[in-house]
């Protein structure tokens, strides 16, 4: 089961948000599926996405790099999950969304249309890419604009600040 993600068996309590990574990405920035960092830059934003809303974030990614585990604590609301060798992002989403109990509270993120389906048919609300890409940039203007008016700002975590790290690094 999924246990072996870190995923709770009985399902998630709060809002969450399962989303299909590579699909996402594919539709912000296409050019960067390939690249480790349009990941980054994607944990980046759903990071600040995350903060702002409260929101649990299951983010589920085709191709593991070979120096990461197959379930990366990004904080104790946000996890990035990769599939192990020979498993697909997809099955791990068909995985997850089998083991959703709350479905009002539960988000499926995808354009895929098999992911989409297979929520559909277990009564969990989906959103395609370009659906939630539109609220991710919502959210984000309205941080920037909240940040300007209080610059109270959250420490970051090491991970965080790695992530920061590495994406300033390459664009020197």
């Amino acid at each position: 089961g999924s246990a072996r993600y870190g995923i709770p068996g009985q399902g998630f309590h709060d809002m969450a948000y399962l989303i299909d990574g590579n699909n996402l990405l594919g539709y912000l920035a296409a050019e960067e599926l390939r690249d480790p960092r349009g990941r980054d830059g994607l944990i980046l934003r759903l990071l600040t996405f995350q903060r702002a809303t409260r929101k649990r974030i299951y983010l589920v990614f085709d191709g593991r790099p070979s120096d990461c585990d197959t379930y990366v604590t990004v904080n104790k609301k946000f996890s990035v999950i990769y599939p192990e060798p020979g498993d697909s992002a997809d099955s791990i989403i068909h995985e997850l969304i089998g083991l959703q109990v709350d479905k009002r509270t539960f988000f499926v993120v995808s354009s895929d249309r098999e992911i989409r389906d297979s929520a559909r048919a277990r009564g969990i609300q989906t959103l395609s890419s370009a659906e939630f890409s539109r609220e991710l940039k919502r959210v984000i203007k309205d941080q920037k604009k909240m940040r300007e008016m209080d610059k109270h700002v959250e420490r970051p975590s090491p991970l965080e600040v790695h992530l920061w790290d590495d994406v300033f690094k390459t664009r020197r």
